[in-house]
């Protein structure tokens, strides 16, 4: 498929909700904007240390991750991460790998903006099958 490449922009939830609640100046919201590789083959999203650190955010624990290679370790991770891609937008946490490295975009919140990979364009895009807002799955259990 090759690599697929998107931008994205981050933010501090915790500076977001603060400013809300008047607490905190809107020049103060920490944010940064991001190359990201998109792979399909990761779960969640993954950032440098230097982003989260940009970004202000602390580590919540450690989680314990496969890598494609099948190494196991324990890795930091952090909440409160406002992600935005292609308009759309929502809060999650992030694994933390080292400073530098690419941050990665996995599944689930590929499937929680409903985004769409084209192999053959090597592009995101918004699900053509709903183009104004996410569309998400719900199995209803009674």
């Amino acid at each position: 498929m090759g690599k697929i490449m998107t931008k994205l922009k981050l933010t501090n939830h915790w500076d977001l909700e603060n400013t809300r609640q008047g607490l905190v100046p809107s020049d103060r919201i920490r944010s940064v904007e991001v190359e990201a590789l998109i792979d399909t083959g990761a779960t969640m999203l993954v950032l440098p240390a230097d982003v989260v650190q940009r970004l202000g955010l602390v580590e919540e624990g450690r989680r314990k991750v496969r890598y494609a290679d099948g190494r196991v370790a324990e890795v930091p991770w952090v909440g409160g991460v406002r992600l935005e891609i292609l308009g759309r937008e929502m809060t999650c946490d992030a694994l933390v790998e080292a400073a530098g490295t690419v941050p990665l975009i996995g599944q689930i919140p590929l499937e929680a903006l409903d985004l769409v990979v084209d192999p053959k364009t090597r592009e995101a895009r918004v699900n053509p099958a709903s183009p104004d807002a996410p569309l998400l799955d719900l199995l209803a259990a009674s």
